[in-house]
């Protein structure tokens, strides 16, 4: 009853905090650059993201990779300042950065006491198109990329099978290629390679600034102005279409490494809320997930841990907001004396009463609050409310769309769910990965080794 009551609070509480959302303000520059601007005046800070479109997605065969070793060159100087000065310069103000690559994005940003925003600008402004790129520092950075590689990848069985599972899964959409790249690319990167990379694609033609926190819009966008405003554009010409052929029937595959557990990954080929054609389904996916992975509450946990007791770990996601069509993907590890096999067939049982079966009318209750409470304390993350405008913008979906997700998924019914899981969740879509762990080697092991 407790959680019941709960439910009915929070699904009261969409029109109250539609209400109270902050309004985005946007301006284009005339060179390309668009601002989004978010006031948040809870704390005295603002938030500072720039985001360039393009990522791993957009790297031909040879360069894989290359997106992510420019976002490290990004912090090894321009003209104006030497390599390590940005990031000394931030910490002069009190302030912090970082930067990420993804797939669809590479993004850099700074959280700093909202006065402090002109230094996070002229840096900015200062590497989009600045960055003075010497070979000697693409030296030291190749060891830090590939000492990088080796402790997320090469040394961690999950993301290891995962790596050679998604280059089965697709045979021709770039999203089989690793963020972090290839190792053999990672090697060979030049001074040229990274040069033309940054020329093509740091402009800010193709570029968004989201600032949220304690700022007024238009003191940000004559900031903006100030310090982007006359900077030079480049030519961006569309990416030539790169779209997943049909799968033709399931794909296994086995992944031997050194490993403490075994554990299986199925995965579906489904279209992302970008492709689909009507976006309804990419939500209904996106509740799918949660009625199978929401909690302790949701089927996955309740059925194959606490029930039968044939895993110890269990998971279902969905990317909704990837560029090009995504996966909706399953994942177990077996509990002692059960086998990936075991795992698979439950699986694959849940999936079959989805498709048989509505979901009951507490679940999508359950989900449904869960999305809104979530949506809500994520709200009070000025980094989050950015982050959220900066990938929905940057993916092409437009900025627009983050406002519609909690309307959107309040909106999605049993049938809806119960429609694409019929629709996507075939068999002849199906990939399948076994994790088959081997002895992991001790040191003292590697030193008796000859």
């Amino acid at each position: 009853m407790k959680n019941r009551l709960l439910c009915t609070v929070l699904l009261c509480l969409p029109a109250m905090s539609l209400h109270a959302e902050a309004k985005v303000f946007e301006k284009t520059l005339k060179n390309g650059l668009k601002v989004l601007v978010k006031e948040d005046h809870r704390s005295p800070i603002a938030v500072s993201q720039v985001w360039y479109k393009v990522g791993s997605s957009y790297e031909p065969g040879g360069i894989t990779g290359v997106s992510h070793m420019l976002e490290h060159m990004m912090f090894k100087g321009t003209d104006k300042h030497a390599a390590g000065e940005f990031s000394r310069i931030i910490a002069e103000n009190g302030g912090e950065e970082n930067a990420f690559t993804g797939q669809d994005y590479t993004a850099y940003f700074q959280t700093m006491e909202a006065s402090r925003l002109p230094v996070s600008f002229e840096l900015e402004a200062d590497r989009m198109r600045g960055l003075h790129l010497l070979a000697e520092e693409l030296k030291k950075e190749l060891q830090v990329v590939t000492e990088e590689r080796r402790m997320r990848t090469d040394d961690n069985p999950q993301a290891k099978m995962n790596e050679h599972f998604m280059a089965m899964v697709y045979a021709n959409s770039p999203y089989k290629n690793p963020v972090i790249g290839w190792p053999a690319d990672i090697a060979n990167y030049t001074v040229e390679d990274l040069q033309a990379w940054y020329q093509r694609w740091y402009a800010p033609n193709n570029a968004t600034l989201v600032v949220v926190g304690d700022v007024q819009p238009n003191a940000v966008f004559a900031l903006a102005e100030q310090y982007f405003g006359e900077l030079k554009t480049s030519e961006i010409k569309p990416l030539k279409p790169q779209t997943e052929i049909e799968q033709l029937g399931v794909r296994y595959m086995t992944v031997k490494v050194p490993a403490k557990l075994p554990s299986v990954v199925l995965a579906y080929k489904v279209p992302s809320l970008k492709t689909a054609i009507d976006e309804n389904e990419a939500y209904a996916l996106e509740v799918l997930a949660g009625v199978l992975d929401g909690g302790n509450s949701a089927r996955l946990s309740s059925k194959l841990i606490r029930g039968q007791q044939i895993a110890v770990s269990t998971g279902a996601s969905y990317d909704l907001n990837s560029r090009l069509s995504s996966l909706f993907e399953l994942e177990a590890t077996p509990a002692e004396h059960k086998s990936v096999h075991d795992l698979e067939a439950a699986l694959k049982v849940e999936v079959t009463k989805l498709q048989k079966d509505l979901i009951t009318a507490d679940e999508l209750q359950r989900i449904k609050a869960q999305v809104l409470a979530t949506d809500i304390y994520q709200k009070d993350s000025a980094f989050y409310q950015a982050m959220e405008l900066g990938t929905f913008e940057t993916v092409g979906l437009g900025w627009q769309k983050a406002g519609e997700y909690v309307a959107k998924i309040n909106q999605v019914t049993p049938e809806q769910v119960r429609a694409v899981a019929q629709k996507y969740l075939i068999e002849d879509h199906l990939n399948i990965a076994y994790l088959e762990p081997q002895t992991i080697k001790t040191s003292s092991d590697k030193k008796g080794a000859h």
